[in-house]
């Protein structure tokens, strides 16, 4: 399974990224909701809930700390502070 930057990073200004951060995040299903499409007025086969929960930490932050870090190494950075008592800093 690969993750973000595998995936999407030709759609992203990092530059120089051979060795991108990750630690497999995203591949999250998208989930029918149908009895919340019917309660909304959607046509069911239009309605999906994203489930994020499924990230290696449990948090859709899994994504954008992936990203930042590997850009951040791009860049050349030797260290990162991250200022989080939650998921951002599991992330």
């Amino acid at each position: 399974m690969a993750g973000v930057i595998a995936r999407y990073g030709h759609r992203m200004d990092i530059a120089g990224v051979n060795d991108p951060v990750s630690i497999e995040e995203g591949s999250t299903p998208l989930i029918p909701a149908p009895r919340l499409a019917a309660a909304l007025g959607i046509p069911d086969s239009q309605l999906f809930l994203k489930f994020e929960g499924l990230n290696p930490t449990g948090s859709f932050k899994d994504r954008g700390m992936t990203t930042a870090i590997t850009d951040a190494r791009a860049k050349g950075a030797k260290a990162v502070i991250c200022a989080s008592t939650g998921n951002t800093a599991a992330s």
